[in-house]
Protein backbone atom coordinates (compact mmCIF):
# COMPACT_ATOMS: atom_id res chain seq x y z
CA UNK A 1 0.00 0.00 0.00
CA UNK A 2 1.32 3.44 -0.96
CA UNK A 3 1.79 6.13 1.65
CA UNK A 4 0.48 9.45 0.42
CA UNK A 5 3.21 11.95 -0.44
CA UNK A 6 3.05 15.38 1.23
CA UNK A 7 0.50 17.56 -0.52
CA UNK A 8 -0.85 14.93 -2.86
CA UNK A 9 -3.43 14.50 -4.29
CA UNK A 10 -4.88 18.02 -4.31
CA UNK A 11 -7.35 20.27 -6.13
CA UNK A 12 -7.10 24.07 -6.22
CA UNK A 13 -9.02 26.81 -7.99
CA UNK A 14 -9.28 30.56 -8.33
CA UNK A 15 -12.02 32.05 -10.47
CA UNK A 16 -12.32 30.03 -13.68
CA UNK A 17 -8.90 28.36 -13.25
CA UNK A 18 -8.91 24.84 -11.82
CA UNK A 19 -5.92 22.62 -11.02
CA UNK A 20 -6.53 18.92 -10.45
CA UNK A 21 -4.79 15.56 -10.86
CA UNK A 22 -5.00 14.07 -14.33
CA UNK A 23 -7.64 11.45 -15.11
CA UNK A 24 -7.45 8.56 -17.57
CA UNK A 25 -10.36 10.17 -19.39
CA UNK A 26 -8.21 13.25 -20.20
CA UNK A 27 -6.39 11.40 -23.00
CA UNK A 28 -8.37 12.75 -25.95
CA UNK A 29 -8.60 16.34 -24.64
CA UNK A 30 -4.87 16.41 -23.79
CA UNK A 31 -3.96 15.09 -27.23
CA UNK A 32 -6.20 17.61 -29.00
CA UNK A 33 -4.67 20.55 -27.13
CA UNK A 34 -1.10 19.37 -27.64
CA UNK A 35 -1.55 18.66 -31.34
CA UNK A 36 -3.28 21.99 -31.95
CA UNK A 37 -0.39 23.85 -30.30
CA UNK A 38 2.59 22.30 -32.07
CA UNK A 39 4.05 25.60 -33.35
CA UNK A 40 3.37 27.29 -30.00
CA UNK A 41 4.94 24.60 -27.77
CA UNK A 42 7.60 22.72 -29.75
CA UNK A 43 10.29 25.47 -29.67
CA UNK A 44 10.37 25.39 -25.86
CA UNK A 45 10.18 21.69 -25.03
CA UNK A 46 12.94 19.13 -24.58
CA UNK A 47 13.99 17.29 -27.73
CA UNK A 48 12.39 13.86 -28.06
CA UNK A 49 12.83 11.94 -31.33
CA UNK A 50 9.60 11.26 -33.15
CA UNK A 51 6.64 12.82 -34.91
CA UNK A 52 4.76 15.48 -32.90
CA UNK A 53 1.35 13.89 -33.46
CA UNK A 54 2.64 10.48 -32.35
CA UNK A 55 4.36 11.94 -29.30
CA UNK A 56 1.13 13.67 -28.32
CA UNK A 57 -1.37 10.93 -29.06
CA UNK A 58 -3.92 9.51 -26.59
CA UNK A 59 -1.69 6.43 -26.32
CA UNK A 60 1.26 8.62 -25.27
CA UNK A 61 -0.96 10.33 -22.71
CA UNK A 62 -1.72 6.97 -21.10
CA UNK A 63 2.02 6.33 -20.68
CA UNK A 64 2.51 9.85 -19.28
CA UNK A 65 -0.44 9.38 -16.93
CA UNK A 66 1.09 6.23 -15.42
CA UNK A 67 4.51 7.87 -15.08
CA UNK A 68 3.13 10.97 -13.41
CA UNK A 69 1.00 8.95 -11.00
CA UNK A 70 4.14 7.07 -9.98
CA UNK A 71 6.11 10.28 -9.41
CA UNK A 72 3.25 11.76 -7.38
CA UNK A 73 2.95 8.67 -5.21
CA UNK A 74 6.68 8.60 -4.48
CA UNK A 75 6.78 12.33 -3.72
CA UNK A 76 9.01 13.19 -6.68
CA UNK A 77 6.40 15.30 -8.44
CA UNK A 78 3.07 17.11 -8.19
CA UNK A 79 1.52 17.08 -11.70
CA UNK A 80 -1.65 19.07 -12.33
CA UNK A 81 -3.98 19.41 -15.28
CA UNK A 82 -4.78 23.09 -15.81
CA UNK A 83 -8.47 23.48 -16.61
CA UNK A 84 -10.68 26.43 -17.37
CA UNK A 85 -14.35 26.79 -16.62
CA UNK A 86 -15.68 28.33 -19.80
CA UNK A 87 -19.40 28.55 -20.46
CA UNK A 88 -20.13 26.30 -17.49
CA UNK A 89 -17.95 23.47 -18.80
CA UNK A 90 -14.52 22.31 -17.69
CA UNK A 91 -11.88 22.40 -20.44
CA UNK A 92 -8.30 21.15 -20.23
CA UNK A 93 -6.05 24.01 -21.37
CA UNK A 94 -2.59 23.28 -19.97
CA UNK A 95 -0.25 21.55 -17.60
CA UNK A 96 1.85 22.50 -14.57
CA UNK A 97 4.13 20.27 -12.55
CA UNK A 98 6.44 20.52 -9.58
CA UNK A 99 9.15 17.98 -10.46
CA UNK A 100 12.56 16.76 -9.35
CA UNK A 101 11.47 17.22 -5.75
CA UNK A 102 14.21 16.68 -3.18
CA UNK A 103 13.28 16.56 0.50
CA UNK A 104 15.34 16.57 3.73
CA UNK A 105 17.65 19.60 4.06
CA UNK A 106 16.91 20.83 0.51
CA UNK A 107 13.07 20.78 0.25
CA UNK A 108 13.12 22.10 -3.29
CA UNK A 109 11.56 21.40 -6.68
CA UNK A 110 11.41 22.66 -10.26
CA UNK A 111 8.25 23.91 -11.95
CA UNK A 112 7.44 23.47 -15.61
CA UNK A 113 4.26 24.48 -17.42
CA UNK A 114 2.55 25.01 -20.75
CA UNK A 115 -0.78 26.50 -21.85
CA UNK A 116 -3.05 26.37 -24.87
CA UNK A 117 -2.32 29.37 -27.08
CA UNK A 118 -6.06 29.91 -27.48
CA UNK A 119 -6.31 31.04 -23.85
CA UNK A 120 -2.88 32.70 -23.51
CA UNK A 121 -2.94 36.23 -22.15
CA UNK A 122 -5.98 35.63 -19.95
CA UNK A 123 -4.06 35.12 -16.71
CA UNK A 124 -4.48 31.34 -16.70
CA UNK A 125 -0.84 30.35 -16.21
CA UNK A 126 0.06 33.12 -13.72
CA UNK A 127 -2.93 32.03 -11.64
CA UNK A 128 -2.00 28.35 -11.98
CA UNK A 129 1.61 29.09 -11.03
CA UNK A 130 0.54 31.10 -7.98
CA UNK A 131 -1.78 28.29 -6.87
CA UNK A 132 0.94 25.66 -7.31
CA UNK A 133 3.60 27.65 -5.48
CA UNK A 134 1.29 28.25 -2.52
CA UNK A 135 0.46 24.55 -2.49
CA UNK A 136 4.12 23.54 -2.72
CA UNK A 137 5.11 25.86 0.14
CA UNK A 138 2.10 24.82 2.22
CA UNK A 139 0.81 21.22 2.14
CA UNK A 140 3.66 20.23 -0.19
CA UNK A 141 6.25 21.05 2.48
CA UNK A 142 8.77 22.69 0.13
CA UNK A 143 10.99 25.68 0.87
CA UNK A 144 12.31 26.62 -2.56
CA UNK A 145 10.98 26.59 -6.13
CA UNK A 146 13.07 26.97 -9.27
CA UNK A 147 11.97 27.70 -12.84
CA UNK A 148 14.35 27.63 -15.81
CA UNK A 149 13.35 29.36 -19.04
CA UNK A 150 15.03 29.98 -22.38
CA UNK A 151 16.05 33.66 -22.78
CA UNK A 152 14.05 33.87 -26.02
CA UNK A 153 10.82 32.76 -24.34
CA UNK A 154 9.66 36.24 -23.41
CA UNK A 155 6.06 35.23 -22.68
CA UNK A 156 7.10 32.67 -20.08
CA UNK A 157 9.68 35.03 -18.57
CA UNK A 158 7.03 37.72 -18.17
CA UNK A 159 4.90 35.29 -16.15
CA UNK A 160 7.57 34.58 -13.53
CA UNK A 161 8.90 38.13 -13.43
CA UNK A 162 5.55 39.75 -12.73
CA UNK A 163 4.93 37.21 -9.96
CA UNK A 164 8.22 38.26 -8.34
CA UNK A 165 10.53 35.32 -9.01
CA UNK A 166 14.18 36.28 -8.66
CA UNK A 167 16.48 35.95 -11.66
CA UNK A 168 19.54 34.31 -10.11
CA UNK A 169 21.47 32.34 -12.72
CA UNK A 170 22.35 31.92 -16.38
CA UNK A 171 22.71 28.27 -17.38
CA UNK A 172 24.74 27.89 -20.57
CA UNK A 173 23.72 24.98 -22.82
CA UNK A 174 21.38 23.78 -20.08
CA UNK A 175 18.94 21.52 -21.96
CA UNK A 176 18.55 19.95 -25.40
CA UNK A 177 15.55 21.69 -26.97
CA UNK A 178 14.44 22.04 -30.57
CA UNK A 179 17.53 20.29 -31.90
CA UNK A 180 20.31 22.00 -29.92
CA UNK A 181 21.68 22.63 -26.42
CA UNK A 182 19.92 25.79 -25.28
CA UNK A 183 20.82 28.36 -22.63
CA UNK A 184 18.34 29.01 -19.82
CA UNK A 185 17.76 31.73 -17.25
CA UNK A 186 17.24 30.44 -13.73
CA UNK A 187 14.53 31.97 -11.54
CA UNK A 188 13.78 31.04 -7.93
CA UNK A 189 11.60 31.84 -4.94
CA UNK A 190 11.63 30.71 -1.31
CA UNK A 191 8.70 30.48 1.06
CA UNK A 192 9.96 33.40 3.19
CA UNK A 193 9.72 35.77 0.23
CA UNK A 194 5.93 35.59 0.05
CA UNK A 195 4.94 34.62 3.61
CA UNK A 196 4.31 38.22 4.72
CA UNK A 197 2.03 38.79 1.70
CA UNK A 198 -0.23 35.88 2.47
CA UNK A 199 1.12 33.75 -0.36
CA UNK A 200 1.79 34.13 -4.07
CA UNK A 201 -1.87 34.00 -5.08
CA UNK A 202 -2.59 36.96 -2.81
CA UNK A 203 0.31 38.84 -4.43
CA UNK A 204 -1.00 38.03 -7.90
CA UNK A 205 -4.56 39.09 -7.01
CA UNK A 206 -3.34 42.45 -5.70
CA UNK A 207 -1.26 42.95 -8.84
CA UNK A 208 -4.25 42.22 -11.08
CA UNK A 209 -6.43 44.60 -9.07
CA UNK A 210 -3.92 47.41 -9.70
CA UNK A 211 -3.66 46.72 -13.44
CA UNK A 212 -6.14 48.72 -15.53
Amino acid sequence: MFRRAPGWPAVHSDGPVLLRPYRRSDAVAWSEVRRANRDWLAPWESSIPGDWDDLNSPATFRWMYRDQRRSARTGEGMPFAVCLYDGGEERLVGHINVGNIVRRAFCSGYIGYWVDRRVAGRGVIPTALALVVDHAFGPGGLHRIEINIRPENRASRRVVEKLGFREEAYHARYMHIDGAWRDHIGYAMTSEEIAAEGGLLARWQRLRARTP
